[in-house]
C-alpha cells in the first residue's frame, strides 16, 4: 500500500506543476499501471506519461481515463516498432506543428483535430504569429547558450568566461540616458528607404550601422541578429552584429526529449531507436544520388541519365533524389503536354534496367518554373494529373513538395529546391569581404537562424500558416540545398549541407551520399 501511495503522490504532484488534475478513475488506473515499474525509472515514465497527454487535444485542465489510456499505451509502444519505416518521405505540409511555450520552457504540439488545418490563404494573425514564432525559438535557444547562462549563485566566474545579457527594445526605449555595452536579439528591417531598423516583439529602433563590424554569415532584411552596440538619443549604435549561436541537434534534444519535431510515422524521434541505428551502420550499400535542374525535355540530360542508370545498374543505389526544374524553359500552354511527354521518355529510361526500376526509389522535387502555384514555398507536389502515368510504370517513385523531409533509419534529411545563394547575396545588408566563402557564410546563416529561408517575405514568399514547415530546428542530419550555385559539401554544427549544382549547368556533376559513413561523394559524368 506504501508503495502505492508513493506513486500516487507523485503522479499528482507532477500533473499539478502542468495545471492538470486527474480524475480518481484516471488517477487509479496510472497508479496501478506504474506499480510494476522500476523506482529508478518512475519519474522519467511519469513525466513521459505527461508529454503523452499534452500531445492529445485537451478540452479542459481535468483528465479523463480514456485520456490517460492511450497516454499509457504510447509510452508502452516500443520506438522499435519503426523498423517496418525504415524510409520515409514528408510532405512539408505533413511536418508537425510545434510552438514554444514561454510559460512552460518546452515545445506544444498543435493538434489538427483541436485546431482547424492551416490555410493557404492566412490571416493577417499568421503573418505576425510567423515571425514572432521565428524569434521565440531563438531566443529560448540562445538563453541556454554557456554565453548567456547566468552564473549559478555564489558560482566563481572563470577568466573569459564573460556572461552577456540580453535586452529587449522595450528597454532601450525607456532609457533616458545613454546606455553603453548593449546587446538586442531582434530581427533586421527597413522600414524607410535607406535607413534600417532592429524589431522585436517589444518594438523597433532605428540603426546606425556606419562602425558596425559584421561577423561571419549573410545579413539579410529580415534576419535575426546579436547586435552589440550603445544607445543614445532613439538611435542604436551598432559596434557589432553577430548571429544566434548554433545548437547541434544533440544538444536540443538533450533538453527536450524524444519529441518527433521532424514527422513521420514514429510517435518519438527516430533517433532514439537502437534498432534503426544498427540497421543505418549495417548497410554500408545505401546511397542517395541526389540530382538538381533534371531538364527532361534535353536530349543531352536524357542521354547522360541512360550513362548514370547503366553505370548503377549493377549496383542500384537506395534512391534517387531528382530535383527540378524539370523543363529548361516555361513553354507556357504547352509546359504541361511536354512534361508529360518527358516523364514517360523518363520511364521508358528506368524500366530498361529491371535492377534500377525494381528496386530503387525515385522522389521527384518541384522546381520554381515547374507547373504550379508559383514560387511560393511551401510548393505542393507536381499534379497527379501530368505524374499519373509515370507513377503506373515507375511503382516506387514519390512526387512530393519543395521543401520535403527523408528519414532513412535514425537519419534527417531535409531537401529544397531553390536558388537561396543569389538571392540572399544580392539582399545583403553588406555583402562578406570574403567572396571567396560565400558557401560557408550561407550555410552558417542558415543554421543559425534555424530557418530555410531567411529572408523578405517579397523576396522569398511563403505561405504564412506553413511557415513552421521551414525550420530547421532542431538541426537535421543534412540539408540538400539544390541550387543553381557552385557544388558545395560542408559540415556544421553536425549538419552536413550539400549542393549537387545544376546538372546541365555543372557539366553534369550530382552528389551521392552514403549514410552508413555520412560521407558525401563529388561525382561527373564525363563525355561520351
Amino acid at each position: 500500500m506504501d508503495v502505492a501511495r508513493k506513486i500516487k503522490t507523485k503522479v499528482s504532484a507532477g500533473f499539478k506543476m502542468r495545471g492538470l488534475i486527474l480524475r480518481p478513475d484516471a488517477s487509479r488506473y496510472l497508479v496501478e499501471a506504474l506499480e510494476s515499474v522500476n523506482a529508478s525509472e518512475l519519474d522519467d515514465i511519469i513525466e513521459k506519461v505527461l508529454d503523452a497527454v499534452e500531445k492529445q487535444p485537451l478540452s479542459s485542465s481535468m483528465i479523463e481515463l480514456s485520456v490517460v489510456e492511450i497516454a499509457v499505451q504510447d509510452c508502452t509502444q516500443s520506438c522499435d516498432e519503426t523498423i517496418d519505416n525504415v524510409f520515409n518521405i514528408i510532405g512539408a505540409f505533413d511536418v508537425p506543428r510545434y510552438i514554444y511555450s514561454v510559460e512552460r520552457k518546452k515545445f506544444v504540439p498543435i493538434s489538427m483535430t483541436s485546431h482547424s488545418a492551416p490555410s493557404l490563404c492566412g490571416l493577417a494573425k499568421d503573418k505576425a504569429e510567423l515571425f514572432r514564432e521565428r524569434y521565440t525559438i531563438l531566443q529560448q535557444r540562445i538563453h541556454r547558450h554557456q554565453l548567456f547562462t547566468p552564473p549559478a549563485i555564489g558560482a566563481a566566474v572563470e577568466e573569459g568566461q564573460n556572461k552577456f545579457q540580453l535586452k529587449t527594445i522595450e528597454a532601450l526605449l525607456g532609457s533616458t540616458s545613454k546606455l553603453g555595452e548593449v546587446i538586442v536579439l531582434g530581427m533586421v528591417t527597413q522600414m524607410k528607404e535607406g535607413k534600417f531598423f532592429l524589431e522585436d516583439p517589444s518594438g523597433t529602433v532605428q540603426l546606425d550601422m556606419s562602425k558596425a563590424q559584421f561577423h561571419n554569415g549573410l545579413y539579410t532584411e529580415s534576419c535575426f541578429v546579436l547586435a552589440e552596440g550603445w544607445y543614445e538619443d532613439s538611435v542604436f549604435h551598432v559596434n557589432g552584429f553577430g548571429f544566434p549561436p548554433t545548437e547541434p541537434s544533440s544538444g536540443t534534444r538533450a533538453y527536450y526529449g524524444n519529441l518527433n519535431f521532424f514527422g513521420g510515422p514514429s510517435t518519438t524521434s527516430v533517433k532514439a531507436s537502437a534498432k534503426l541505428k544498427q540497421l543505418e551502420e549495417e548497410n554500408e550499400d545505401a546511397m542517395f544520388v541526389i540530382v538538381s535542374d533534371v531538364w527532361l525535355d534535353s536530349v543531352e540530360v536524357m542521354e547522360k541519365l541512360n550513362i548514370m542508370f547503366s553505370g548503377y545498374a549493377s549496383m542500384p543505389p537506395t534512391c534517387f533524389i531528382l530535383c527540378g526544374n524539370f523543363s529548361s524553359a516555361p513553354y507556357g500552354k504547352t509546359q504541361i503536354k511536354s512534361l508529360k511527354e518527358s516523364l514517360k521518355a523518363l520511364a521508358d529510361a528506368i524500366c530498361a534496367y529491371p535492377s534500377i526500376h525494381n528496386s530503387c526509389r525515385f522522389v521527384f522535387v518541384p522546381g520554381p518554373e515547374d507547373p504550379g502555384p508559383g514560387t511560393i514555398l511551401p510548393r505542393p507536389p507536381l499534379a497527379d494529373h501530368i505524374t499519373e502515368e509515370f507513377r503506373q510504370r515507375v511503382p516506387f517513385s514519390v512526387f512530393t513538395t519543395n521543401p520535403c523531409r527523408i528519414q532513412y533509419c535514425s537519419q534527417e534529411i531535409v531537401v529544397i529546391r531553390e536558388d537561396l545563394v543569389n538571392k540572399m547575396c544580392r539582399n545583403c545588408v553588406r555583402l562578406p569581404s570574403n567572396n571567396l566563402d560565400i558557401p560557408n557564410h550561407f550555410v552558417k546563416t542558415i543554421l543559425s537562424q534555424g530557418h530555410l529561408t531567411p529572408l523578405p517575405l517579397y523576396v522569398s514568399p511563403v505561405f504564412w500558416a506553413y511557415d513552421y514547415s521551414l525550420r530547421v530546428y532542431p538541426v537535421p542530419d543534412v540539408i540538400v540545398f539544390a541550387d543553381k550555385y557552385d557544388p558545395f559539401s560542408i559540415k556544421n554544427t553536425d549538419c552536413l549541407c550539400v549542393n549537387p549544382g545544376s546538372f546541365p549547368r555543372s557539366g553534369f556533376t550530382f552528389k551521392v551520399y552514403y549514410p552508413s559513413s555520412r560521407t558525401v561523394e563529388d561525382s561527373k559524368l564525363q563525355g561520351l
